[in-house]
């Protein structure tokens, strides 16, 4: 039995309505050891024969067996095994790929070997010495002559150790002294037991083998046997594997380095957009800390500020300010707020507006002050303390201290002030509230604008009796035993009525917080748009450059699938490339984003002292999510067009 069997073959080409037969009825039979030469003129099929030999070809009538078994040619992964473990090609044009070095270039085939790394690299320089390019394994193809590429076509075609050796042409390029040492490596190879098959024109390189078959009008002319095969050697071959996705990832990232100026551009413009994203949302992370720290240093988050509900109130969100027409809150109604569950202490809140602060012959307008309640934190106090005793005050110390003695303001501690206001009753008649206190501390908030004056309570409580006010107050601070309480309670207070009329209408620093932020990260939002404009070009970019790299790389992918790789093989090498530049472009950009960082906040700590943009591990895990989305996305057409195109195709192209 033959290990090799062409029964029937019969093969034609369509153009419009008529058609062209090529091959018409082709019965060949092929053993190991022998070296034959299908000779013919051009047009006469040989190519076409030989695809199909090849396992390139899948259209066509009639079978090939192997070892006395049918090659399934309507399965795709029996062809790609078939070729992978018992073809080895050589080309007249030798379909070297040209971004890869010689050394790579045979171990293309030997990564779809189940030997080591180690064992490959040794086996690709064992081949190259045989074929005398022991020195050139570093080089790439074009600093090569003809007759080296072609000993390198010889040594990929013999590196996954195939059975069958088929060669197209093979001396059409070469001299006369490259042509005697490429037929001697083809006598040399037959003679190690395994069946080559040269396709050629020549008579020459057709009498240098063992058996000529003569191809004419798509028919065996002749079969001539002009000398005797070589022995079989019945010896171990190579077992193959599918490829490796490590070896996907190198050979794209080889290509990847071989064009790093155009992928740098690519990488650069996708980075930009990327780099925006994670700047934005770091400076979105930055102001809404920034926002939620300044309030928290003037007002506890376990306070909240609760007021008489209003029904035509335009915001139940917004922190309460004592107006005219917001109705009082009684006795009686403070102490139902102290007797809802989780709640700690309860105090009224009065508001000072416009007031005139008096010392020693000096007068300064007093823009704001409130008394001091839980509400307010000691950490807005720089200098002194708390106005907890009757008859304190604390005052601002840009505001109001430093107008009163600006080399020596701290002095005022302990010294007493006079502080003016005038409010209205209810009749409307205009009435001044007056008081005398003692400085008990300065304060001073970070927050551009906003001042720190608080009068104790107590104190501020006589003073409007004296001038004849009703110290019911329009709001009241709530304090809640813990943090994680305050909504829950905020929400329990909301909730009480009398009868079906709601009473009361709170608001927490953590609503404030939350609505500010909302602002903040909807402007985040979009400036994240106008970046995402970066990001949609940016995949545009490596669409348009994948598809540019198909078309350039068409040889290469028909060179691939001859050496047996899978459709699914070459849609990975081209996703592998893309994923490359994704990846590469998340990584430039976060550390553009974070060298910005360190710009930015050197640049607005002159403004304030705070870190306004906090760059997080999840802004960086989402930029690399962007980017590896966007190359995926960007990859998959021109990857699918790249498996799909036709193995004869590919090879033919220039």
């Amino acid at each position: 039995m033959s290990f090799l069997e062409l029964k029937n073959i019969h093969k034609s080409y369509h153009l419009g309505s008529q058609t062209f037969p090529v091959l018409k009825g082709i019965n060949l039979a092929f053993d190991l050891g022998d070296f034959v030469s299908i000779l013919g003129e051009s047009g006469g099929g040989k190519s076409t024969l030989m695809n199909i030999i090849g396992g390139l070809d899948r259209n066509f009538d009639g079978s090939v067996t192997i070892k006395g078994k049918a090659l399934n040619h309507k399965n795709e992964k029996a062809l790609d095994t078939y070729r992978r473990e018992t073809i080895g090609y050589i080309y007249q044009s030798y379909n070297l790929i040209s971004h890869l070095t010689v050394l790579d270039n045979v171990l293309v085939s030997l990564d779809m070997t189940t030997l080591s790394k180690k064992a490959r690299v040794l086996r690709a320089k064992e081949l190259l010495a045989r074929v005398g390019l022991a020195g050139q394994i570093k080089k790439y193809p074009n600093q090569l002559s003809g007759g080296q590429k072609q000993r390198v076509a010889i040594a990929r075609a013999l590196a996954s150790d195939p059975k069958v050796i088929i060669a197209d042409e093979p001396t059409g390029a070469l001299d006369s002294e490259n042509t005697k040492e490429v037929l001697r490596l083809l006598n040399e190879i037959a003679s190690e037991g395994r069946l080559v098959i040269t396709v050629t024109h020549s008579e020459a390189v057709a009498n240098a083998g063992t058996r000529i078959v003569r191809l004419a009008d798509g028919k065996i002319e002749s079969d001539k046997r002009i000398r005797q095969a070589y022995d079989r050697q019945d010896k171990e071959h190579l077992s193959s594997r599918p490829l490796r996705r490590l070896a996907s990832i190198k050979t794209a990232f080889k290509h990847f380095r071989h064009n790093l100026g155009t992928n740098s551009l690519i990488i650069f413009g996708t980075a930009i957009g990327l780099f925006s994203v994670i700047l934005f949302s770091g400076l979105g992370n930055g102001v809404s800390h920034y926002i939620s720290s300044q309030i928290t240093k003037v007002a506890n988050p376990q306070v909240m500020s609760v007021s008489r509900y209003v029904k035509d109130s335009d915001d139940d969100n917004a922190l309460s300010m004592s107006t005219d027409d917001t109705p009082a809150l009684s006795t009686n109604q403070l102490d139902q707020l102290k007797k809802q569950k989780h709640v700690a202490k309860v105090e009224p809140t009065y508001s000072i507006p416009s007031a005139t602060v008096s010392y020693q012959n000096q007068t300064v307008k007093m823009r704001y002050a409130s008394n001091w309640t839980a509400a307010s934190t000691a950490d807005a106090i720089k200098i002194g303390h708390a106005p907890k005793k009757a008859g304190e005050v604390v005052i601002d110390q840009d505001a109001i201290a430093k107008k009163l003695d600006k080399e020596h303001y701290q002095d005022l501690i302990g010294k007493q002030i006079q502080l003016a206001y005038q409010t209205n009753k209810p009749s409307g008649e205009t009435v001044t509230v007056s008081l005398t206190a003692t400085i008990s501390g300065i304060g001073h908030s970070d927050s551009k604008g906003a001042q720190v004056n608080a009068v104790n309570t107590e104190t501020l409580q006589k003073a409007m009796q004296q001038a004849g006010l009703s110290t019911d107050p329009t709001e009241a601070s709530v304090k809640v035993d813990t943090l994680d309480h305050v909504e829950e309670v905020a929400s329990s207070i909301d909730k009480v009525k009398d009868g079906h009329n709601r009473l009361y209408k709170t608001s927490t620093i953590q609503s404030l917080i939350k609505q500010l932020q909302t602002y903040v990260n909807i402007a985040t939002f979009v400036l994240s748009m106008v970046a995402a404009i970066s990001l949609i070009v940016s995949a545009l970019m490596i669409i348009v450059t994948m598809f540019m790299s198909v078309s350039k790389r068409t040889k290469e992918i028909g060179i691939l699938r001859a050496l047996g790789e899978s459709k699914r093989d070459i849609r990975w090498l081209f996703i592998a490339e893309s994923l490359i530049t994704g990846v590469l472009s998340a990584t430039v950009a976060t550390v553009i984003a974070y060298l910005a960082q360190r710009g930015i906040n050197g640049v607005l700590r002159n403004l304030a002292d705070y870190t306004f943009v906090q760059i997080t591990f999840r802004n960086v895990i989402t930029a690399f999510f962007l980017a590896i989305m966007i190359s995926l996305l960007a990859a998959l057409l021109p990857a699918r067009r790249a498996a799909k195109l036709n193995p004869i195709d590919a090879l033919s192209a220039e």
